[in-house]
């Protein structure tokens, strides 16, 4: 029963900042990969950020330099600062963990249900 759940998505005029959450509960042993994927109408679903167990951040070349992605280690939280957004950033966000759960011998990909990002020009 581990679950993922994602806050703060909505409505947001070009070049104003948003700030998505994600809380992973249940029955967790650890967590590896914390990440934020991302999918547009018509498009397939991107990797926009991810974050490591050691804390180092990745980020797609579309999004470096707008976007920071950081991670609470005893809450087990992983957020997604979006400043600058633009319409090219409308999409449904959804967050992924790798997680060893109480039963689990290796990490399991977990994913939330996704929140909606919409950014008006």
């Amino acid at each position: 029963q581990v679950q993922l759940a994602e806050s703060g998505g909505g409505v947001m005029q070009a070049g104003g900042s948003l700030r998505l959450s994600c809380v992973a509960s249940g029955p967790i042993s650890s967590i590896n990969r914390m990440s934020w994927y991302r999918q547009a109408p018509g498009k397939q679903r991107e990797l926009v950020a991810s974050i490591g167990a050691t804390g180092v951040a990745n980020y797609a070349d579309s999004v470096k330099g707008r976007f920071d992605i950081s991670r609470d280690f005893i809450r087990n939280t992983v957020d997604l600062e979006m400043n600058s957004l633009e319409p090219e950033d409308t999409a449904v966000y959804y967050c992924n963990a790798d997680i060893i759960t109480s039963t689990s011998y290796y990490h399991v990909a977990f994913w939330g249900r996704g929140t909606q990002v919409t950014v008006s020009s």
